[in-house]
């Protein structure tokens, strides 16, 4: 198994794309510690799809974008697996809503730029002390940051831009300490972001201009986590891929 013996921090773990891969490191051999923010149920079948993958598992409560709730995350994993972190997957984050560049105030830039970018720094800033050489951090882009986004995305899209660039610069500062840092930029993926944030009509038109001709589901993201959490990619760090069906290149 390609993540034997690892322990795994999944933020926003419960739901979508963090269930997948929470349930995908599991069945590589990770024990898995899923974050949620506010649906306990959620998290406790994340969990249960954990435990039947045959690994161990825990559920924690916190909001990514407090320093005290991400603190406490770290202080109940080491209390349950021990002082060493080896994976860390940054999934919080999201469009929120669409608002134009005028309908936008500063309560709307702060809390698009903390759900998305303070969360991972966050993260990474308390992880980071725990990781020994060998361990990974995955964070979460998009497809918007490399065109803009769609209508209303402007600050999703920015603050998954820094995403991408604090990816790369945390990849020079920690690879030193044997520690690698990837970031993956997804187009379309079939999760609950698109049922509410994009609509029938347009995921419908948009398969027929990707290459591949499909959506991607949350199996396709969460293969590739594992595969940035393993030995596997050991030689590969500062990276932002795209994973989109062949929509756009970078």
């Amino acid at each position: 198994m390609k993540c034997n013996g690892k322990i795994a921090i999944v933020t926003g773990g419960a739901r979508d794309l963090g269930r997948a891969i929470s349930q995908k490191l599991a069945q590589e051999g990770a024990k898995v510690v899923i974050n949620y923010f506010d649906n306990q149920e959620d998290a406790l079948l994340t969990l249960k799809l954990v435990q039947e993958a045959g690994s161990e598992g825990i559920i924690i409560q916190g909001d990514m974008t407090k320093a005290a709730d991400v603190k406490r995350v770290v202080e109940e994993t080491t209390k349950a697996f021990g002082s060493e972190i080896h994976i860390l997957a940054n999934v919080v984050g999201g469009i929120v809503g669409r608002k134009t560049i005028t309908e936008q105030d500063e309560d709307w830039y702060n809390f698009l730029m903390d759900v998305n970018m303070k969360s991972c720094w966050l993260c990474t800033r308390e992880i980071v002390p725990h990781m020994p050489a060998g361990s990974s951090i995955v964070n979460f882009s998009s497809l918007a940051a490399r065109d803009g986004g769609g209508p209303g995305a402007s600050m999703y899209a920015t603050a998954k831009g820094a995403v991408m660039t604090f990816t790369r610069s945390m990849a020079k500062e920690l690879g030193p300490k044997g520690i690698r840092v990837n970031a993956l930029a997804p187009g379309t993926i079939a999760t609950s972001f698109h049922d509410r944030f994009n609509t029938p009509e347009n995921r419908e038109r948009m398969k027929g201009i990707y290459p591949l001709r499909r959506e991607g589901d949350a199996g396709d993201v969460a293969d590739l986590v594992a595969f940035l959490a393993s030995d596997e990619s050991d030689y590969l760090t500062g990276t932002n891929i795209d994973i989109n069906g062949g929509m756009s290149f970078s």
